[in-house]
């Protein structure tokens, strides 16, 4: 399916059917380039610490939409590695803030160089217009996923319904 059989103007469900394409063919891709000691669950605890580096425990399982225990016992397992440090609060010595190790940084480093090798190998292959059109409609897609994924976090509150 190519997005030129498409109407001028796209509906949001034919986009979604494209982009949910795109994002499966990304996995593959990114599959390739992985050599993650890391599950999905564990990933998205290293990239909520790299945007929220310190927070606590509790924070940490609001933004995953999981229990206290499941995201505790995913940290325990980053910690295990070597990917994620726990620190006694400075303020609080009851609070234990969650950053990401050195290691944790340098993992996460050089899986985004291999995934932008794998990206750019087939990013090669297509036409210039294309590659530019791309940008723009990604630039546009992130600044709106960022703003429903901010009030969805504000409309949700504490949901912690969801395991990790």
């Amino acid at each position: 399916m190519t997005v030129a059989a498409f109407r001028p103007r796209p509906e949001p469900v034919e986009v979604a059917r494209v982009t949910a394409t795109a994002g499966e063919l990304l996995e593959v891709l990114w599959g390739r380039a992985s050599t993650a000691p890391a599950s999905a669950s564990q990933m998205r605890v290293l990239l909520t610490l790299e945007h929220q580096d310190g927070i606590n425990l509790r924070t940490l399982s609001t933004a995953l939409a999981s229990t206290p225990p499941s995201t505790s016992r995913l940290c325990d397992r980053l910690v295990a590695v070597g990917l994620v440090e726990r620190v006694v609060s400075q303020t609080d010595r009851r609070e234990v803030q969650l950053h990401l190790s050195k290691r944790g940084r340098a993992f996460l480093d050089d899986l985004r160089a291999r995934r932008e090798l794998e990206l750019q190998a087939v990013l090669t292959h297509m036409p210039a217009a294309k590659r530019a059109a791309l940008l723009e409609g990604l630039e546009a897609f992130c600044d709106a996923a960022a703003l429903q994924m901010h009030d969805r976090g504000v409309r949700s509150g504490d949901r912690t319904d969801r395991t990790a």
